[in-house]
Parts: C-alpha cells; sequence; structure tokens
C-alpha cells in the first residue's frame, strides 16, 4: 500500500459523520477538553486534527496545571537590563557585553531515560542542544543533572550505565565539552529517574532568531532528517502520565538520536543566520511538526498552507496523523523569503542536510495541512497554543508533613570518640552521593574545543567565550530533594542558593537562572501544593538576589504509581567571568596556604547526607537560608579573585566541611592541618565543625601575606571568617589536630571505589532499537 491509498480522514469527511467516536481518552484528553475542541471547530476534529491537541494541550506541551503559579517568575522578576528573552521562547537569552550574548536551559527527558536508557538521554541533550541553536546561538558546552534509585538496587544498575553512555556518546559526536551537573541516588527515584540537561550557547547580541513566522507568501522549510515513527506519543504517553507495571515496554515513544546529523544541522543554521537568510527558526523537539507550525503561526498571529505529502519519510506508510505526531529528532522548521529559497536549500544541500519546502505562510489565521489533495487539518493556530485547558489544582499540604518535621536529625545518636569520627567521615565520602562521580564524567569529554576553563568536580563548570579579552561564562546546576520534601519553599531557596554560591565561588557574577521542576501527579494535591510553594521560593529566591529567571521546564508524573518523587526543582546559574585568568580552583596547590572558612556554621543536620548515610533517616527542617548573606559572599568572592586573593575555594554543602577538605586536599594532593575552633567543639569533638549542612559557607585558601587583605574584604563585605588551618605538603595527610589524622591515599581509596564496585568498568554502547 502506497501512501496516496491511505484513506484518512478528512475535514470533509469530519462534516459529514459528526457522530463519529473518537478515542480522545486514549490519547490524555478530558471529556471537557474534547467538547472544548468541539467548539473551537464546530464539529468533530479528524484524526489528524485529534493527534495534534492531545499532544498540544497535553500536561507536557501545555503547562495547564503548572502556568498559574509560573507567572510569578513574570511578577517577581527583579529588573535586568541584560535579558533579550525571557520565558515563553525556546532559551533565555542574556547580554554579557554589547556585542555578545550567552543563552541557556535546562530541560528534563525522565520517562524516556527510564523506558530506553541509552536513547532517552542522548536525545535529551538533542533535544536541548537545539534548543539553544534556534535561538541563533552556537551550542559551546553541555551539563546534567541525573537522580536514580537506591544505587545497589537493580534496576539503578539497569539505567544508569545506559544514560550515562547516552549523556556522553550524544555529546561527545557533537563535540560539546560537558563540563558539570549532579548525580544523586535516592530510593524515591526507583522507578522513575530523573536526566535533566543543560546547554549553553553564544551569539552576537543582532543575531537573536525569532520563531514567528511572519510575512505571508513566505515558505515553510523542514530542514533535518526524514521523519520516523520514533517518538509517536513521547510527550502525550510518556511525559505526560503516571508510570506503571508496562511502562518499560513503551519502547516506540522513545526518540532515536543521531548527533552527526545534529552536527551537520548545526553547522548549517550557523551559516543561515550568518548569511541573514531566514525570517524564523523552531527547532522540533516535543510534539515534533505539530508543535513547530502551530507555535511559530501562532505566535506570529498569521496562518499556514501546509502539504504533508513533502515531508521526507523514512517509512512511506506513515499516516498524517504519524507525521505531525512524530518525535524523530535533528529536525529544524525555518521560515524564507521565497527569494532566498534557492540559497537556503543550496546551503543545506553543502552540508549534506536535507531540506524540503513543505508549505506557506498565509494570512487567512488557519493552519490548513492537506495530505495528496485532501485536507485533514483546517485549525486556528492559536487555539492549540493559547486555548488550552488552565488548571487551578487543589492543593494541600501533604498530611505526613507535620510528623516529619517534628522528627529532628540533630537528635540522633553522633560519634562518641575521635575513632568515631573518624570511620564516620571514611565511610560518609565513600556514600554514593559524596563519593567520586568518575567512573560517570570520564566518559564525558570535558575539554572538547579548547575553551574549558573548569570542569567537573569543580563547583562550576567555567567556559572562555572570547579568546583576545578572556571573557567566560560559570555554570552550575543543583537541587537537593530531600530540603524540598521537608520544605518545599525553602528547598527551591535552598538549590538556588548553592547553585549562585557555586558560581560565585569560581570568581563569576552571577546574572541569570533556569529551572527544571520536577515533581510527581498534579492531580495530586499534596504535589500541587509542594510545586506552588517551590514555585513561590524560587520566584521570591531570585528577588532577593537580584537576577531573573530566563526561562525552564515543568515535569509533572514522575511517580511509579501512587507514590511520588520528592519535590526536585533542580536550578541552573549562569555567572559571567570578566577574565577566566583569574578563576579560582578547588583543589589546594600551595603549601603554607592559610585556611578559611567564610560564613557562620550551625548545628544544622535535618535532611543532611550524614542523617541518611548513617541513620536512614529523613526529618527535620531544612538548614536556614539567608540569601542577602549568599550575596554578599558572592560579592566578596569575586572582588577576592580579581585582586588574586584566594588560590582555592570550595562551597560548603552536602557532606559538610568534612567532605570539601577531603575533596581540596585530593583533587592536586596536598594534605591540610585543621585547627578547632573551641566554639565549634561539643564535649571536645567537632562533629558540628565537620558535618553540618549549613548554608552560605564556602572554605579558601589564602596565600600568606595577604591574610590581612583578606580579612579585611571579609570585614568590608560583611562576612564572618574563621580561620581553621593550613595546607601542608604534597602527599601530606588530613589531619584534624587533637582528634584524628588520615592518609590520602586511605581517602582516595574510599573516595574512589564506590561506583566501580557498584557498577563495574563496562562502558555501555549505543544499543539498537526497533520502532
Amino acid at each position: 500500500m502506497t501512501a496516496v491509498d491511505i484513506d484518512v480522514d478528512t475535514v470533509e469527511r469530519a462534516l459529514a459523520t459528526a457522530d463519529e467516536e473518537q478515542p480522545f481518552a486514549e490519547l490524555g484528553l478530558q471529556p471537557d477538553e474534547y467538547e472544548r475542541i468541539q467548539q473551537i471547530l464546530g464539529r468533530r476534529p479528524t484524526q489528524s486534527e485529534l493527534a495534534m491537541y492531545s499532544i498540544m494541550w497535553s500536561e507536557h506541551c501545555s503547562y495547564k496545571s503548572s502556568k498559574i503559579h509560573l507567572r510569578q517568575f513574570g511578577e517577581k522578576k527583579p529588573p535586568s537590563e541584560r535579558m533579550l528573552a525571557g520565558i515563553g521562547e525556546n532559551a533565555g537569552v542574556v547580554a554579557i557585553t554589547d556585542k555578545l550574548a550567552v543563552t541557556f536551559k535546562v530541560e528534563s527527558h525522565n520517562h524516556p531515560s527510564f523506558v530506553e536508557p541509552y536513547q532517552g538521554a542522548a536525545t535529551g541533550v538533542g533535544g536541548i542542544v537545539r534548543d539553544i541553536l534556534a535561538m541563533g546561538a552556537r551550542p559551546v558546552a553541555v551539563m546534567d543533572a541525573l537522580r536514580f534509585g537506591a544505587a545497589d538496587h537493580p534496576d539503578t544498575a539497569r539505567v544508569l550505565p545506559g544514560v550515562v553512555a547516552g549523556v556522553g556518546g550524544y555529546g561527545n559526536c557533537l563535540g560539546l565539552p560537558n563540563v558539570g551537573g549532579e548525580i544523586v541516588f535516592d530510593p524515591c527515584y526507583q522507578g522513575n529517574p530523573l536526566v535533566n540537561a543543560l546547554c549553553v550557547g553564544v551569539l552576537p547580541v543582532d543575531g537573536l532568531q525569532r520563531k514567528e513566522a511572519d510575512g505571508p507568501g513566505n515558505i515553510v522549510v523542514l530542514m533535518g532528517a526524514k521523519t520516523g515513527r520514533d517518538g509517536i506519543g513521547g510527550v502525550s504517553v510518556l511525559a505526560s502520565a503516571t508510570f506503571d507495571s508496562e511502562s518499560e515496554q513503551q519502547r516506540p515513544a522513545v526518540q532515536v538520536g543521531d548527533p552527526f546529523m545534529e552536527k551537520l544541522l548545526i553547522e548549517s543554521c550557523l551559516e543561515l543566520y550568518a548569511s541573514k537568510l531566514i525570517v524564523g527558526v523552531q527547532d522540533l523537539g516535543g510534539a515534533g511538526l505539530t508543535c513547530a507550525l502551530t507555535e511559530t503561526s501562532a505566535s506570529a498571529g498569521t496562518g499556514m498552507s501546509v502539504q504533508l505529502e513533502k515531508v521526507h519519510l523514512r517509512e512511506a506508510s506513515m499516516q498524517p496523523h504519524e507525521i505531525l505526531a512524530s518525535e524523530s529528532q535533528e529536525r529544524m522548521l525555518l521560515i524564507v523569503e521565497p527569494a532566498k529559497l534557492d540559497a537556503v536549500l543550496g546551503i543545506a544541500t553543502l552540508w549534506g542536510v536535507s531540506a524540503t519546502a513543505i508549505g506557506v505562510v498565509t494570512d487567512t489565521g488557519r493552519l490548513v495541512i492537506d495530505w495528496h489533495g485532501q485536507t485533514v487539518v483546517d485549525v486556528p493556530p492559536g487555539s492549540l497554543v493559547d486555548d488550552g485547558p488552565v488548571y487551578a489544582r487543589p492543593l494541600k499540604e501533604p498530611n505526613d508533613l507535620p510528623l516529619l518535621i517534628a522528627d529532628r536529625a540533630e537528635t540522633l545518636p553522633r560519634p562518641a570518640n575521635p575513632e568515631e569520627l573518624r570511620e564516620t567521615l571514611l565511610r560518609m565520602i565513600a556514600s554514593p552521593n559524596l563519593c567520586d562521580k568518575s567512573w560517570v564524567t570520564e566518559q564525558y569529554d570535558r575539554y572538547v574545543l579548547g575553551n574549558t576553563i573548569l570542569a567537573q568536580p569543580e563547583d562550576a563548570g567555567v567556559i572562555r567565550i572570547d579568546e583576545e579579552t578572556h571573557l567566560g561564562v560559570a555554570l552550575s546546576c543543583d537541587g537537593n530533594a530531600r530540603f524540598a520534601r521537608l520544605d518545599p519553599y525553602e528547598g527551591a531557596k535552598l538549590a538556588l542558593a548553592e547553585s549562585y554560591r557555586n558560581v560565585a565561588v569560581t570568581g563569576a557574577v552571577p546574572i541569570a537562572v533556569s529551572n527544571c521542576m520536577n515533581f510527581g501527579s498534579p492531580e495530586d494535591p499534596g504535589v500541587m501544593w509542594q510545586f506552588a510553594e517551590a514555585v513561590r521560593g524560587l520566584a521570591d529566591g531570585c528577588l532577593e538576589l537580584g537576577i531573573p529567571v530566563t526561562g525552564g521546564n515543568v515535569s509533572f508524573y514522575n511517580q511509579t504509581g501512587a507514590v511520588p518523587i520528592h519535590p526536585t526543582p533542580v536550578i541552573a546559574v549562569l555567572g559571567i567571568h570578566e577574565d577566566v585568568r583569574h578563576r579560582v580552583p578547588m583543589g589546594f596547590s600551595q603549601e603554607g596556604d592559610l585556611l578559611y572558612v567564610l560564613g557562620t556554621t550551625q548545628a544544622e543536620f535535618s535532611g543532611s547526607e550524614w542523617a541518611w548515610v548513617v541513620h536512614e533517616h529523613l526529618g527535620g527542617r531544612p538548614p536556614a537560608v539567608d540569601l542577602l548573606g549568599e550575596r554578599r559572599l558572592g560579592a566578596l568572592m569575586a572582588d577576592l579573585a580579581g585582586r588574586g586573593l584566594v588560590s582555592a575555594a570550595h562551597d560548603l554543602s552536602d557532606g559538610g566541611l568534612a567532605q570539601v577538605l577531603v575533596e581540596s586536599c585530593l583533587r592536586k594532593n596536598f594534605g591540610a592541618t585543621i585547627e578547632l575552633p573551641a566554639e565549634w567543639s561539643v564535649g571536645a569533638l567537632p562533629f558540628t565543625f565537620l558535618f553540618s549542612e549549613s548554608t552560605g559557607r564556602v572554605l579558601v585558601a589564602i596565600p600568606r601575606g595577604v591574610d590581612k587583605a583578606f580579612t579585611a574584604l571579609c570585614e568590608e563585605y560583611q562576612v564572618p571568617v574563621t580561620a581553621i588551618g593550613t595546607v601542608t605538603a604534597e602527599g601530606a595527610p588530613l589531619a584534624i589536630r587533637d582528634q584524628f589524622s588520615v592518609a590520602l591515599d586511605e581517602l582516595r581509596t574510599a573516595w574512589t571505589e564506590t561506583l566501580p564496585k557498584l557498577f563495574g568498568s563496562t562502558v555501555v554502547t549505543n544499543a539498537a532499537v526497533e520502532i
């Protein structure tokens, strides 16, 4: 059977068969939503139209449960002269000089990565790279925030290697450095891992691209890979529904990526931008051609006439609704003036990329799609983008939260003597969340392109943007779901504070925020309360810090059955380095440097790694967060870096000071001797001193001879400072005076062996996926 022989559901047939039953429920639409579609069209939808509405009105595409809360990011937005594009665009764009801008965004690809780990993660990277490309930028780096179930669970062993290989495989093939991120293990993610991918790109300020399909008579061009059946139902089935026992069988709904085609697509698009050959551009990701056609025409207030049979297919038997719903990767939609069409097609041919004119922009305000001369879609595009349902879901604090808060970790048993304190440190640094992540990061190329200045395990990734001025950017991506479980409002602020601090300790000035909000089902009032509180916390936090949210992503239905994940707001912060030669690394590198802790330490252990690793305890209130203090700390770090007064810095967060001392010593193999401030010891043991997770703190190493200038600046910026010891010789132990000493080799063994023991030395490669 050929494509022409396929009996399709046309608009003419829909008018003649008004009472024909439609499978709207199977596509995720509610009865009232289906009725609304009928009212908009004045008839029943065709099969293709029904597929389009079900996709565009899905949770993933329409934000129907979250948009009333997300408005706070605009309502509370601090003033910013740098922002060139914000929420509602493919990615946020901020100016870093009069001529250069940076665009960045973080998005999720959670459910596909559980179903097919390699391809789910790989296409997550590919999708976020195209978002950056669509803004007119050259992608220059990626990051990833990964979360898995218990480290020793068999399904984690199934999912994690494939996800890591997918992230590395796609990014490595594109030639993009992976400069940072995080890996977290927690039983709440069992059966529902989180794969959040971030990309950053650079563009000229005057090179910003828009998605509007302006100009009736302009040509609609589809460029990139051929369209196949992979990814059909991805956003409506996988990303907008709760997992069940059969979710792992939904492999046809997972996209299949080709990074080599994406590389060609990147270069061809950049040449088109530089030659000023296009009017508008939109990537094809979630919802595929449906989303690209409707968003470009709706945003311009125009219409389109599309001949769907002109789309290049991998499978000739595909039906119109499949072509429109396909989420095949490595595709872009271009709006081109007729006089420039040949030049556009010529550049595509030069790069070996398929490009086809499939339609024309009209002034009708209607999206009309024909299939071999028969009209299968005739809709107002704005109805798919702007007229979808908006829900004010019920909110209710989870019933167990008061009891959870009352169960404080501060009352848990602690080490009783120096030997137990030493054993606690070794146990902590070997735990899955605190151990060395080289097993993962060695699968990523961190230095390709030659402009990586800092990469994991540093606090933030730093990329050189301009080789003449040494201008650069720093990026961090952080979240703490245990804190958010105990208090989602404060938890979002804490995630923001940690990401902000990670950027600041390198010497950069934070300027913008992106986010990925990972939560359970919005139909659960407890989950919606968590979400609303987290959004409120992030909006309030950004206002206090004076940096805007430029965009982000909401991922709901992250749960298996009735059990949701912990609320997991992942916050990305972008900062500017005026001169990356002054960046501050985390590792001790000079014997005799003086060690100080900036900030104040309190006995705060609720939600901490110590409480979980030692006692498997989650309860109490998370650490207090002081964002004005974080702001002062950030300003101090930028000043210290610019003056060359600090040789190393590492923020204190998971695992507290003990973790930071180990990582800073092992980074360049220098020891340290730590003096115990008397006020930090209880019963002669410095437990609080070592394991508290109080926020707003940084460990710094200061060269001898500049300590007076350093302390004077701390006083000027009103940042508390405490001297705690010195850096000792290369290969010397980490010694806590009057308590214990640990050789660096023993620390390194404990810290590095965990992941290889859990997951072996096998590196997963791309496995064939039948679609």
